[in-house]
């Protein structure tokens, strides 16, 4: 019998239980068995949380840049030495294969890195005013106490973009992990609170979402909300955030686009098109799903990514061997097969998978799939298929495949490929989205902005644009004598 975890909330630098014992099962989604429970937090306990947020708000504020750099520094240090530890986790809990996990927690660390660096580079400046006398300088202030919803897809990575930044600019910061993977999330954030984060500055509670979000949102100690999930989601924390006039950014999701050109090497950019988008069992919000490839081209194309797809070795991500592991819950599995199932209704041709693997691996597995000729009516096009499918169509000239690429509400990444150096780059403006990818699906990284438009959210994480996030400006005009005396 497996031994199940006990997991703690860390509430004013102690980890501890729920005050009234309450708990939340977590499933390992490979094989459905219960391996942890993670505390279930009461009012008193987010009560708690956000009376230590309001009281070390300045404390932290007024905790030097460079005292907060080097807390950043050791930060991504300890998550280093503990990169193993927190993988294994991770794969539990997620699915994806413990070479992704890793990953994904040496990327946790660069946010700290890089975020160690940003602290000390929070920069005002001085205006020349329309009057003599007066002297203008801008400011960048922490915003204050912020309350941070991350989701289940990437526990640790999304979770590092929101604390680094947080940290880095002064800000206090409560931290709901996602209910599906909270493990991974909460062994990163002990690492940061092990390199001397004060009490209160970080607390990670867990439980009923509905409940911590609405309860937090309530309070006016919370200045700032920061949350990656879904559009609906999005839509009921804004509102409750405009309760306090709360400061909001938001990462909702996507449904990329991927425009491959008659002049690519077919199947170069056929086999590096799988390797990515079945990454995370396609669980990824930047995941390339909508291929749309030149009808010249669109047969070979096919072939080539069908069979790799069909290669592909399903199974749990602690195997070796193993390229795609479970979806992360029974209810995310349902969800992506209805959307499936639709298309394949409505006439969508399946040339590879298209079918639940659950009751053969005995968790909540999904073929890797590759659909052509979807019709325009089903719902696989307009609504993010969070899940291992690739959607194959055609264009028969670029305006058609930028018209084809834009028709849709989100706006998050889109990708190119093409050898000609003028068709990149007005592919690249044509796109509406917040990240492009030119001959490369590698557009994340802890020194460039991850932002979309339209459905796709508001804001922007990591980069020089992430701590401005948690910064706001104050503009103080000081009076002088202009004469020398």
């Amino acid at each position: 019998m497996h031994t199940q975890r006990t997991e703690a909330m860390l509430i004013d630098g102690v980890w501890s239980a729920a005050s009234d014992g309450g708990v939340v099962e977590v499933e390992n989604p490979s094989n459905r068995v219960i391996v942890a429970t993670v505390p279930k937090a009461t009012e008193s306990d987010l009560a708690k949380a956000l009376a230590a947020a309001d009281r070390v708000r300045g404390e932290w504020r007024n905790t030097g840049a460079w005292q907060r750099s080097e807390v950043l520094r050791r930060a991504a240090s300890l998550i280093r030495e503990r990169a193993d530890a927190i993988a294994a986790l991770l794969t539990e809990e997620q699915g994806k294969t413990l070479p992704e996990a890793r990953g994904e927690v040496l990327s946790a660390a660069e946010q700290f890195d890089w975020y160690a660096d940003e602290a000390r580079r929070v920069y005002g400046r001085t205006l020349s005013g329309p009057a003599q006398g007066v002297r203008t300088e801008v400011r960048k202030e922490p915003i204050g106490p912020v309350a941070a919803f991350t989701p289940w897809n990437f526990p640790v990575m999304l979770a590092a973009r929101k604390l680094a930044p947080a940290l880095a600019a002064g800000c206090p910061i409560i931290l709901k992990p996602a209910e599906e993977a909270p493990s991974a999330c909460l062994a990163m954030v002990r690492a940061v609170h092990d390199a001397g984060v004060p009490a209160g500055v970080i607390a990670a509670v867990t439980g009923d979402p509905a409940f911590v979000s609405a309860t937090l949102l309530a309070s006016p100690v919370i200045r700032k909300v920061s949350l990656t999930g879904s559009v609906r989601v999005g839509q009921l924390v804004m509102q409750l955030a405009s309760q306090h006039m709360a400061s909001v950014s938001f990462e909702l999701g996507g449904h990329a686009p991927v425009i491959i050109c008659d002049d690519v090497d077919v199947a170069a950019v056929a086999a590096l098109c799988v390797k990515t988008k079945y990454r995370n069992s396609g669980q990824v919000c930047i995941a390339p799903t909508r291929f749309l490839v030149a009808r010249s081209i669109l047969d070979e194309f096919e072939a080539e990514f069908t069979r790799a797809t069909a290669a592909l070795t399903l199974g749990s991500g602690t195997e070796a061997g193993v390229d795609v592991g479970p979806m992360c819950s029974a209810r995310r599995h349902d969800d992506f097969a209805s959307l499936l199932d639709d298309a394949i209704a409505h006439g969508a041709v399946v040339t590879t998978g298209g079918a639940s693997r659950g009751e053969e691996l005995g968790g909540h597995f999904y073929a890797p799939t590759v659909l052509r000729d979807i019709p325009i009516e089903a719902r696989i096009l307009q609504e993010e298929p969070f899940g291992p499918v690739a959607l194959l169509m055609a264009y028969d000239d670029l305006e058609e495949a930028v018209t084809l690429a834009n028709n849709t509400p989100y706006g998050l990444a889109g990708y190119l490929f093409t050898n000609d150096v003028n068709r990149a780059q007005l592919l690249s403006e044509r796109l509406r989205v917040g990240m492009v990818g030119i001959n490369t699906f590698a557009i994340a990284n802890a020194a460039a902005p991850f932002s979309g438009v339209g459905l796709s959210g508001m804001g922007a994480e990591s980069g020089v644009e992430g701590i401005e996030m948690y910064l706001r400006p104050k503009a103080v005009m000081t009076g002088i004598d202009a004469q020398l005396r």
